[in-house]
């Protein structure tokens, strides 16, 4: 049985925005690299930093936290297409989170990216997360 890598990030992030950690270590892939550059563009990261420690690559993500001390989640992750079950969507029927203030990472034909992206090229395809 194979590992849900896209799952296993989002945990990651989750459990360490909970625990009010500033660095998250997360795998290194192909599909990780993507979704953690998707997230410094958008904001929810400051800044991402690739670490090797015998031969497993891993990224070093500090996360964003507000400057007031309040113990409110700041972040929230959101898994919906998962291996038992898939959920695809075409351009026009890309949900959108709190109005567009949240973003949707897709896996298209073109590589993963957000909604707005989609949007903007027409395209659709597999829903991977919502963060807001």
């Amino acid at each position: 049985m194979g590992r849900d890598t896209i799952a296993d990030i989002i945990t990651s992030i989750r459990n360490a925005d909970m625990a009010r950690k500033r660095v998250v270590r997360v795998a290194c892939t192909n599909i990780t690299e993507t979704i953690v550059k998707i997230l410094l563009r958008e904001g929810f990261i400051e800044n991402v930093r690739k670490h090797c420690e015998s031969n497993q690559s891993f990224f070093g993500s500090t996360l964003r936290y507000r400057r007031n001390r309040e113990r409110k989640k700041m972040l929230n992750l959101k898994r919906i297409s998962r291996p038992g079950l898939r959920i695809y969507s075409n351009y026009q029927r890309i949900p959108r989170i709190l109005g567009g203030i949240g973003i949707v990472i897709l896996s298209t034909s073109q590589g993963i990216m957000t909604d707005r992206e989609a949007r903007l090229k027409g395209i659709g395809g597999e829903i991977l997360c919502y963060i807001w």
